[in-house]
């Protein structure tokens, strides 16, 4: 099987094509220096040339705050980026896998969100991502939407790296504690999309790691894991104000996972156990 992996310098493309590749597949991963996705010549060129048995879509506009003032590069790449990419999935009988996200969701209630639930997105970026996800259901007969939330992997930045960064200089810290949702581990959502696109289980899924949390209490995890002695002050969104809209609640239901026979993602603070593993192990 050869699949094309777009986003392959961050952290989930990266994951999946290792996980592909130790599967025997060929993987063909791409990062923006390789394939402009916004250039839709480009992009139908190139698929065309490669002819893909399925994409894997995790390219994406992803900095929340800065899409609010920069909504055309955004928009760009997150909705005509995806519409580039469907069409020529469509042309050669690709499978696609779409990776979306928590964002296209409000962010209210306390309830977790089921994966039928209506997106309504409060900022910028959520708007864009759900766009992509409307692309991807008109473009295409048949499709793949994954949204994960709060994520985490060896190959980049992210929320884990940003507090060992800070715990080596401060030995206390404010973190938003109404926040909730789950952490995603890419290392364990990588089998998982190598899974789908085998099979035929079409539609939107939920895909974060089990259980949910607040950053607050994702913060003290961390610290307590890798024996760090770093006081955590819980603080609300409002005392950290920020240029978008953060959603209260990501919490988001893993039911159709289930119903369709996939395996849910281990509980968030094995996952953390095994990336600060991992990560210790790399220094």
């Amino acid at each position: 099987m050869k699949v094309l992996v777009t986003g392959y310098t961050g952290q989930l493309g990266y994951d999946v094509v290792c996980e592909g590749t130790n599967r025997g597949f060929k993987m063909i991963g791409v990062g923006s220096k390789d394939l402009d996705v916004t250039n839709e010549q480009d992009v139908y060129h190139y698929v065309k040339e490669v002819n893909p048995d399925a994409i894997i879509h995790c390219a994406a506009y992803t900095a929340v705050d800065k899409a609010e003032d920069d909504k055309q590069n955004c928009w760009n790449v997150n909705v005509e980026g995806t519409r580039h990419l469907a069409t020529a999935a469509k042309e050669v009988g690709a499978k696609f896998i779409y990776i979306s996200t928590d964002y296209v969701f409000d962010g209210e209630g306390e309830k977790p969100f089921l994966e039928t639930d209506t997106p309504n997105p409060v900022g910028y970026y959520g708007l864009t991502k759900h766009e992509g996800e409307k692309v991807v259901q008109v473009t295409l007969d048949e499709w793949f939407i994954v949204r994960i939330s709060w994520v985490f992997g060896i190959n980049g930045n992210n929320f884990i790296k940003t507090m060992l960064r800070l715990s080596e200089s401060r030995n206390e810290l404010n973190v938003v504690g109404d926040q909730f949702g789950s952490p995603t581990y890419t290392f364990d959502l990588a089998p998982l999309l190598i899974d789908m696109i085998q099979g035929d289980k079409y539609g939107i899924y939920h895909a974060s790691n089990e259980g949910f949390c607040s950053w607050a209490e994702f913060a003290k995890e961390i610290f307590k894991q890798a024996n760090k002695d770093v006081k955590v002050n819980s603080i609300t969104t409002e005392e950290y104000p920020t240029r978008a809209v953060r959603p209260k609640n990501s919490r988001m239901s893993k039911k159709q996972l289930v119903i369709n026979g996939f395996k849910p993602l281990p509980k968030w603070e094995d996952a953390l156990q095994h990336y600060l593993n991992k990560l210790f192990q790399e220094v």
